[in-house]
């Protein structure tokens, strides 16, 4: 197999070869490569909506320590954008107490570096830091949002897609395979293959995910790629160490895992322990991780928010 060419929406339109560079400070990039101004909302409207990223959370403290260099690479990338960290679980702020201080920030007026104008109502996009539509990102983000905005009527949210799957993680897995061993000639790859490691779900649409993450992967690798999950389900029911079987029952000679994981945590050590072979560290800070959160943040933006409740609900 060959490997297949950068999917066009990964460095032509995502990430310009100079100007993506974490520290670059000329201001956003639009998905032909160009540099737009710092806000590409019109004064009147006041500043953007405040870019929520919201992380599962780790008792492993690698994990908020790679997710706050993440957010300090998005930062670098958008200067002026208020970006700010809730967690589902495990670690503060929790998602919650990000929304409610928002909300609360609206009604005095200011918010995050901008001033925002008397009476204007507070807003924020929410980008899951997840890798596909499980639970997490169907169910409880946007619940907690809902939450809020009960709290707070004035408040508007949208929730963004998750990160995965998408060509640049397939970019950012490569890198990390690379980094940890894996032959940078193609040719030199004969009888390789991969296991993709993931968190595993109940629900179908996260595994559909992974295996469309894994399809990406392994056309940019040439080789076999096949999911693992570190915590198997019946809608995600094989195990890393299952796969890494399977795989070389096919007739594999080396098998890595690569970590399809955003940072370090218990799930990320357990699957690089099941490797014969090597081991990819997770996504991590990867300046292609930063530009495609900001790309999703961009899509949500220009969809429609989510409405305020009713002040008054009607009975049902």
């Amino acid at each position: 197999m060959t490997p297949s060419p950068p999917h066009p929406d990964t460095r032509a339109q995502l990430m310009p070869p100079i100007g993506s560079q974490p520290g670059a400070r000329s201001g956003p990039v639009s998905l032909n490569g160009s540099r737009r101004p710092r806000s590409s909302r019109p004064a009147h409207l006041g500043p953007d909506p405040s870019l929520v990223v919201v992380a599962h959370g780790s008792r492993d403290p690698r994990a908020l320590a790679t997710v706050t260099a993440l957010l300090d690479a998005v930062r670098a990338r958008r200067p002026g954008l208020d970006v700010r960290l809730g967690h589902i679980e495990l670690n503060e702020p929790l998602l919650g107490d990000v929304l409610h201080t928002l909300g609360t920030l609206g009604t005095l007026g200011t918010l995050g570096t901008r001033a925002r104008p008397a009476g204007a109502a507070p807003s924020a996009v929410l980008v899951p830091l997840l890798l596909g539509h499980g639970h997490h990102a169907r169910h409880d983000i946007p619940a907690t949002a809902a939450a809020a905005r009960a709290v707070h009527p004035r408040l508007t949210t949208r929730v963004a897609a998750p990160l995965g799957p998408h060509p640049l993680l397939a970019e950012v897995l490569h890198a990390r395979l690379t980094e940890a061993g894996w032959p940078a000639a193609p040719a030199a790859t004969g009888g390789h293959g991969v296991v993709l490691a993931a968190a595993g779900s109940r629900d179908p649409a996260y595994a559909a995910d992974t295996r469309r993450a894994a399809a990406l992967l392994a056309r940019r690798l040439g080789v076999p790629v096949t999911p693992g999950y570190a915590a198997p389900t019946a809608a995600t029911p094989t195990g890393v160490p299952a796969a890494v079987r399977a795989l070389a029952a096919t007739g594999v000679r080396r098998v890595a895992v690569a970590s399809y994981f955003t940072a370090p945590g218990r799930f990320a050590t357990e699957a690089a322990a099941a490797t014969p072979w090597l081991a990819a560290a997770p996504l991590g800070a990867h300046p292609a991780l930063a530009a495609l959160l900001l790309h999703r943040y961009d899509q949500a933006r220009s969809a429609a928010p989510a409405p305020a409740p009713p002040l008054h609900p009607t009975p049902a």
